[in-house]
């Protein structure tokens, strides 16, 4: 082969490589989804294991019976909480008016008008600054309503994705002997004890992570709630709760939820004098929220990150920020989860890796 030969071949070869890693990352986006369904319902199977188990082993169950009987049993918990707050959520929505346009637009002009006369008062003129900033033009009051109905478009997806998690996790579970045995003749027998350890560990630490964080939710939502009754806002168990779920998205979902709290608060007490009631009330409850973000992010969580999954609250932070930028928030909230598998699966296969060393010395 001549040397030009050899030179166009070779950048063939590399055109060749580069489309399809470029394809192959194409793909793994479009299905990106189906991926993360996956790692779910690998960790709810980890994690309903031992249930799986203890009744076959106690109860005499038979496989398919005791996996049927475990995913009922998660189900009714998901459902059992769920039909603790809807009820509470829907009733409090209406009086919210969240879905209402129209209701909307007249409480913020409302409150427009509270802020001029208090401006007036102060000697600031708040409709010249709007009037100079153009910012009217560019106000669209259904971005309101367009919010809340993607919320309820994303809980429809929710619905769909818990389905297709439980469905997985059913063969998974049910099938877990031909997935060993498929696993045993793909990966050679020397790494067997390697992968059950890493399966364990995982599953030992993803299920102490899921309990704290559970624990870590509970306390934001009552420390919110009390912070919300304290100052006598209305509807405050359902802003209370609403906002203890933006908390699933770490470190970003606090900050959410405060400036969700303090635009629902001044909503909710639109009628009263915006000077001595609506303006210090909300303030008030911005710093309460903060103040529970930073108890919760000094305490609970470096708790949750050291004693669950064995990792400093600095590593998890970059992990996090280095998932949202690449991925967005749905590899934000699994972040978390997906480091402590690969963390783990290092350990057992790089234990030599002086990186893997360092990040798994508590491991």
């Amino acid at each position: 082969m001549t040397p030009s030969n050899a030179i166009t071949s070779g950048i063939l070869k590399a055109i060749g490589t580069l489309v399809l890693i470029c394809g192959s990352l194409y793909f793994i986006y479009q299905i990106q989804t189906v991926i993360i369904y996956l790692i779910i319902a690998v960790i709810l199977a980890m994690i309903a294991n031992p249930i799986v188990e203890f009744l076959k082993r106690r109860l005499k169950f038979s496989n398919t019976l005791a996996v049927i009987t475990t995913l009922l049993i998660f189900l009714f918990l998901v459902f059992s909480l769920i039909m603790m707050f809807v009820p509470l959520i829907t009733s409090e929505s209406t009086n919210l008016s969240l879905l209402d346009t129209k209701s909307i637009e007249t409480r913020i002009l409302q409150l427009y008008n509270d802020l001029n006369i208090y401006g007036q008062q102060h000697h600031i003129d708040i409709t010249k600054s709007v009037k100079e900033s153009d910012i009217t033009s560019k106000l669209n009051f259904s971005f309101f309503t367009d919010f809340f109905n993607s919320i309820i478009g994303t809980i429809g997806s929710l619905g769909i994705g818990l389905i297709s998690i439980f469905f997985i996790s059913f063969f998974f579970l049910k099938d877990k002997v031909n997935f060993i045995i498929g696993v045993k003749q793909i990966i050679p027998d020397k790494h067997e004890e390697q992968i059950l350890n890493s399966v364990e560990k995982t599953r030992l630490l993803l299920t102490r992570y899921f309990i704290g964080l559970l624990v870590q939710l509970t306390i934001i939502c009552i420390l919110y709630l009390i912070v919300l009754l304290f100052f006598g806002v209305k509807n405050a168990f359902v802003i209370a709760f609403l906002c203890a779920l933006f908390n699933i998205i770490p470190y970003v979902g606090p900050l959410i939820a405060a400036a969700l709290a303090s635009v629902l608060t001044m909503l909710s007490n639109l009628g009263s004098d915006f000077q001595t009631v609506i303006l210090p009330t909300t303030l008030y409850v911005f710093a309460g929220f903060i103040i529970v973000h930073l108890l919760d992010a000094n305490i609970s969580s470096p708790i949750i990150f050291s004693k669950s999954i064995k990792s400093h609250p600095l590593e998890i932070f970059l992990v996090v920020l280095i998932a949202g930028i690449l991925f967005g928030i749905t590899a934000m909230i699994i972040a978390v989860p997906l480091y402590t598998i690969l963390k783990v699966i290092g350990k057992e296969f790089f234990p030599n890796n002086k990186v893997i060393i360092i990040l798994t010395k508590n491991i």
